[in-house]
């Protein structure tokens, strides 16, 4: 292994992220705007970040309800997401079941969670239980691609339909005569006899609506139909284009009827708390989730942040002392993790905000101390790290560490090259 300061680690990870069946949608516009919960483990809380006082306004928590600041959040997210220490426990497919998925626009990023995540992870477990049909490759959250368990497959997508039922609003000049139910019909008909690629599945549709706009047809299909994107897409070390059948067909049972929110939003609290109803509102991509929080208040406890904006969270749900150590950690563009609160400030400080993103293309985030510090890349056995500040002596060695860790995960070679790009701040 060399360490040696290279070339800057700023160049998009983006590139080539897949449009699902033509669609454009990415979660860098997300990013421009500001399995089952888990056994308790023991949890302290700092005075210094835990303090009782709050205002009493709409949206904001009622008198007297503990303060979590940034770090107390910080910490309480990470140990959720097995960021403070990777979980020996969990198999790949019940940390995508924990995790509420991983955002997959791309088809690394899901080993990259994982191998941030799990200890003994190898890029083959995720794989293996993608070609075993455990796992599946699907829209769901914020219109994106997710890697979800089967299960969540067929009860997550059916929640998310206000969502695409909006998207495919924005289409409607270009569908004008067009019977969407019958559109829907034939549809499933077409990628369940064999799986089409979306310009397949466009060009039939076509023949029953020659003046509809041949964009809107293939928007309207995947927004009616729950598509999976069939193997050997997304395996690691394969190729494929994106085909498509439907998740009923490809998992051989039928998908849930839409179901209640209440047990997504504590599943959301297990893997991503505390948090607000915007926060769960803006991972999800729904709007209209306080009823379901309301519903459930008398099963949770509430926090606020230093902004007075209530906190929900599971009672027994870990929140560590504010000042447990957070090793490094490197990510993988649009890591759920940046994606899945409203207020992004327990991981990302204010003065780095965007910068983990230029436009429809991404950047890795490196997390120092839990918060991001920089971005990365790696092609082959090269990993070049870029912080946004200068790093300790001992900060640099940790994450060295980390980076030989994951190209021994992620490349399996003995060799390799950990760079440090240019300091920016």
């Amino acid at each position: 292994m060399t360490r040696t300061n290279g070339t800057t680690a700023g160049s998009p990870e983006g590139r080539g992220a897949e449009a699902y069946g033509g669609s454009t949608h990415t979660d860098a516009q997300a990013m421009a705007q500001p399995g089952a919960p888990t056994k308790a483990r023991a949890k302290t809380h700092a005075q210094s970040h835990v303090r009782p006082h709050a205002t009493a306004r709409a949206g904001k928590a009622a008198p007297g309800v503990p303060v979590l600041g940034p770090r107390a959040l910080n910490r309480a997210t990470l140990e959720r997401q097995h960021l403070l220490r990777r979980s020996a426990a969990l198999t790949a497919t019940e940390a995508v079941g924990h995790l509420v998925g991983l955002q997959a626009q791309n088809v690394k990023p899901p080993y990259y969670a994982l191998a941030a995540r799990l200890e003994g992870f190898c890029p083959g477990d995720l794989s293996t239980a993608m070609a075993d049909r455990a796992v599946v490759r699907i829209v769901t959250l914020r219109s994106t691609i997710h890697t979800h368990t089967a299960d969540d497959a067929l009860s997550l997508r059916p929640l998310v339909q206000a969502a695409r039922d909006r998207e495919l609003h924005a289409f409607r000049k270009g569908l004008v005569g067009v019977d969407l139910e019958r559109l829907a019909v034939i549809s499933r008909e077409l990628v369940e006899a064999e799986p089409r690629t979306m310009k397949q599945l466009r060009e039939e549709l076509l023949a029953e609506w020659p003046d509809a706009d041949p964009f809107a047809l293939s928007v309207a299909a995947r927004c009616g139909l729950p598509l999976v994107q069939v193997t050997p897409r997304g395996l690691w070390g394969r190729s494929g284009q994106v085909a498509l059948t439907t998740a009923e067909h490809w998992l051989g049972r039928p998908a849930e009827p839409t179901p209640a929110p209440d047990a997504t939003v504590l599943r959301y609290l297990a893997a991503f708390g505390p948090a607000s109803v915007k926060d769960m509102q803006t991972w999800a991509g729904l709007t209209r989730l306080r009823e379901a929080f309301e519903r459930l208040r008398p099963r949770l406890v509430t926090f606020r942040d230093e902004k007075g904006v209530e906190l929900f969270d599971l009672p027994d749900a870990p929140r560590p002392d504010a000042d447990t150590p957070a090793p490094p950690r490197l990510l993988p563009e649009f890591d759920n993790l940046l994606l899945a609160h409203a207020d992004r400030s327990r991981v990302v400080p204010a003065a780095l905000k965007g910068r983990t993103w230029a436009g429809n293309q991404a950047y890795r985030a490196l997390l120092v101390d839990g918060f991001l510090a920089g971005v990365w890349r790696q092609d082959g056995n090269v990993l070049t790290v870029e912080p946004f500040g200068r790093l300790t002596k001992g900060q640099r060695d940790e994450v060295v560490g980390e980076a030989e860790r994951m190209l021994r995960v992620m490349s399996g070679d003995g060799s390799y090259d950990i760079r440090f790009g240019t300091v920016t701040g």
